[in-house]
């Protein structure tokens, strides 16, 4: 509605009823493409259930925002003149996700099709400095994705921002704590250099969840996604939705107790997870020392057979086994999933994590196989923050303006 007057309720009812089920039935043939395409304009009709008439609206509007093409032909195996073929655009709208970890910055530019058409990956040590260099250097990065994505015909639509910390259900955009940073109540839009680009912030262990429910390859309705950097993160997907909690501090997994008397850990309490099988607890244990990639460094070592790295990897997997054995016996999920770091280290982890599970999990049937690594590893956050802005645009197809 045009919002020029104040108009009664039943003239009001009827355009914005209308508007409502334009909006509805044109996201209903970007995702009938997205999931089934190429389709002749036929075929989307037959998905739908929607008449040809309204079908053929609906994609020139879709095309008219950018987020379909029309290819040559698309063969529908019927007598007589076959259709073209609707896909969506891999140019125009696209996602920008965005990676504060806390040793690197990256920045990915996803098109419609869900294709990863920009990487950049810097490495940073960033725990400790102040947020606003840290964020302007994000931006930065940002930037020159975007500057690259544009020079493929690509137009960045949303940003997301994956972060190491806990972003509350609540808006205005908080970072509440990042320990392994160093932050404690940073809005990243106080520090952004552009206010017309600031991302959104989010978890970075539930990007990675959502990543891999979205592009994973053996998806599942309920999982638990777990994954490490400095610190220990996971993130549960129950019934196809993220479950963040009560006001969004679900998934600390990293700091569930596996040795109640441990050692004390940096949250204040004692024998948490991170401390036994968190990034610095692993070199620690396996008397290494980093300067570079942390994870290439183990995955070297222990490839090599290095007995203290492979004790080392051991004692992690039996620490995750164990809090991952109190996570599905209090969740029931599918399956359990090791992204990040842990996916690559997945080889010398995975026989630790499943006797524990086998040894914990006795009261519901636990098949080895039901936890297992994540194909996307490190990359899962910043595809999933990309890939987050493409899921909204397919859900509501109207975001786009008409060009």
């Amino acid at each position: 509605m045009s919002g020029t007057g104040r108009a009664s309720g039943a003239v009001q009812a009827a355009p914005a009823s209308q508007q409502g089920m334009r909006r509805q039935n044109l996201a209903v043939v970007i995702g009938a493409v997205a999931a089934h395409g190429p389709l002749s304009r036929a075929d989307v009709a037959g998905h739908t259930g929607l008449t040809r008439p309204a079908v053929s609206s609906m994609v020139d509007e879709l095309i008219a925002r950018g987020a379909l093409t029309e290819t040559d032909t698309a063969p529908t195996g019927r007598v007589g003149r076959p259709g073209r073929a609707l896909a969506l655009s891999d140019r125009g709208p696209a996602g920008l996700g965005l990676e504060i970890g806390v040793t690197h910055l990256a920045a990915c530019v996803v098109d419609l099709r869900g294709q990863a058409r920009v990487w950049r990956r810097v490495e940073r040590a960033n725990a400790g400095r102040p947020p606003g260099q840290v964020l302007a250097e994000a931006a930065a990065l940002g930037a020159e994705a975007e500057s690259e994505a544009a020079a493929l015909g690509l137009r960045v639509e949303g940003r997301v921002l994956a972060v190491p910390g806990v972003v509350p259900n609540e808006p205005g955009g908080l970072v509440a704590n990042a320990p392994n940073l160093g932050w404690q109540a940073v809005r990243p839009a106080d520090h952004w250099p552009e206010p017309d680009t600031v991302p959104e912030p989010e978890n970075e262990a539930n990007l990675g969840a959502l990543a891999e429910q979205w592009h994973g390859g053996r998806p599942s309705e309920t999982f638990v996604h777990v994954s490490a950097e400095a610190g220990i993160g996971a993130a549960l997907v129950v019934g196809g939705q993220l479950f963040r909690g009560a006001r969004g501090f679900a998934g600390e997994l990293g700091h569930l107790p596996v040795h109640p008397g441990g050692a004390r850990c940096a949250c204040g309490a004692r024998g948490c997870l991170e401390q036994y099988a968190g990034e610095a607890a692993v070199l620690r244990e396996a008397g290494l020392e980093c300067i570079g990639d942390p994870v290439a460094l183990l995955a070297e070592r222990a490839g090599a057979g290095d007995p203290s790295t492979l004790r080392a990897l051991d004692r992690a997997g039996r620490a995750l086994g164990l809090a991952l054995a109190s996570a599905v016996n209090l969740i029931d999920p599918d399956g359990l999933v090791l992204g990040g770091a842990y996916a690559e280290l997945a080889d010398w982890l995975l026989p630790s994590i499943r006797a524990e599970l086998a040894a914990r999990v006795i009261v519901r049937p636990w098949p080895p196989e039901a936890v297992r690594p994540s194909a996307l590893g490190r990359r899962g956050p910043v595809l999933g923050a990309a890939w987050s802005t493409v899921r909204r645009i397919i859900a509501d197809p109207t975001r786009l303006p008409v060009r």
